[in-house]
């Protein structure tokens, strides 16, 4: 007598407490920073501190401050400290100001306005130009300093990228606007390093911030500022503390000195190892092109939901205004979908920071060790969230990412 075979049920969803991050597999951090750090990097960083006073740690030191001035293009003074971007806020303008003189900041967002507050509470006098959400104006900024004939303004500072409004600010524009006005020319490069071009010394840049834990793909805890021959001639002034000094640091003699004290010996090696990989093995222009690439295919993505109707929509209109290493993006119901994502994906999404309705905003980061199969799964989990979450939104976006992507620029 023969059975009837049988068939294994469907499987079910299990009941979920609605709290639980999934577990299937790796999370996905699309963040603007920190940034996913690369395996090879934590394995780098992964080792026992060796002899800090001995010669091989301090050449690993040397070749990580001559990478950074690579990366950065420049020929100019270096001054590492342990700390993250605030850190080197004041860092610069401890070099720079003594309390009273006054600094021009153009603000483009959330960490514009938050770098000109910090300035201004150590005692500098900031004038904003403030340019709401968007890339600063050169002709604003000309038409300003043409009524400063005697040179008042001591630093014009600037975010080529402003990381919550995902603007960027044209820094050749901006210093060709300064024309021969003896401002300093300060740019925070927090967001953008690694990510978009910065050529420090052809574009005039006097004063350049970065930090460890975006394009540069490493943790959080390092900061580097860069910075010329004309800002250094200033010498030390009254906010110069002996932890700030950034002589001391850039003319070092001994590894110590570098970092003011016991150097961040892990990190190093993370730089080291992270650096190699973007100037040596990819290449700059590389992974240049790779941000500018994975950019457009996020842009192509919220053009496609924004044709819904649903009020979806790129937070900066102009594309030569857009940053290449985070996107913006106004959605009705940001905050339910990004808790979505986070519970249902494992991929988590940056808040509305600044934002005018930060619940109905939200940033996709595409920095640093990140490539089109991430970020194509990063659009397609969003996506799925509008789809649970009834948010209108228009067809095609992964067809459109997905399109941009194949094609060369």
């Amino acid at each position: 007598m023969s059975s009837a075979p049988v068939s294994s049920p469907a499987p079910t969803a299990p009941a979920s407490s609605g709290t639980s991050p999934y577990q299937g597999g790796p999370d996905i951090i699309a963040i603007p920073g920190p940034s996913p750090v690369p395996a090879r990097v934590l394995n780098a960083a992964h080792r026992a501190s060796p002899d800090i006073y001995g010669a091989p740690l301090a050449q690993v030191n040397l070749q990580v401050m001559a990478q950074l001035k690579r990366l950065a293009g420049t020929r100019a003074h270096l001054a590492p400290y342990i700390g993250n971007g605030h850190a080197g806020w004041e860092a610069a303008s401890a070099n720079m100001f003594d309390r009273g003189d006054q600094a021009l900041v153009l603000t483009s967002g959330h960490f514009g306005r938050s770098w000109a507050e910090m300035t201004e509470a150590l005692g500098v006098a900031v004038e904003r130009l403030d340019f709401g959400n968007l890339p600063p104006d050169p002709a604003r900024l000309a038409e300003r300093l043409a009524r400063d004939p005697e040179g008042r303004i001591r630093a014009v500072m600037v975010c080529q990228t402003d990381t919550a409004s995902a603007t960027l600010a044209d820094i050749p524009a901006t210093r060709a606007a300064m024309g021969d006005h003896p401002a300093l020319l300060v740019v925070d490069a927090i967001a953008s390093l690694g990510c978009a071009p910065m050529r420090m010394d052809d574009w005039g840049v006097d004063v350049l911030i970065a930090a460890s834990q975006k394009g540069l793909m490493c943790p959080p805890g390092t900061v580097f500022v860069w910075f010329s021959d004309k800002a250094a001639a200033r010498g030390a002034t009254g906010l110069t503390s002996p932890w700030w000094d950034w002589h001391g640091r850039a003319n070092s003699d001994a590894l110590w000195r570098f970092w003011g004290g016991t150097p961040p010996v892990q990190q190093v090696f993370a730089l080291s190892e992270a650096l190699s990989m973007i100037l040596d093995e990819e290449g700059l222009e590389a992974v240049w092109y790779r941000h500018a690439r994975l950019a457009r295919a996020t842009w192509a993505a919220v053009d496609a939901w924004s044709a819904g109707g649903g009020g979806v929509r790129l937070s900066v209109a102009d594309p030569a205004a857009r940053a290449a290493s985070v996107t913006a993006v106004t959605m009705p119901g940001a905050d339910a979908l990004r808790d979505w994502a986070t519970r249902e994906c494992g991929v988590t999404l940056g808040v509305g920071l600044g934002a005018p309705d930060p619940a109905s905003a939200l940033r996709i980061a595409h920095m640093g060790h990140c490539n089109p199969g991430v970020l194509l799964g990063v659009l397609g989990a969003i996506e799925a969230g509008m789809i649970v979450l009834d948010i209108p939104h228009g067809s095609g976006a992964l067809e459109a990412a997905a399109a941009s992507i194949a094609r060369p620029a």
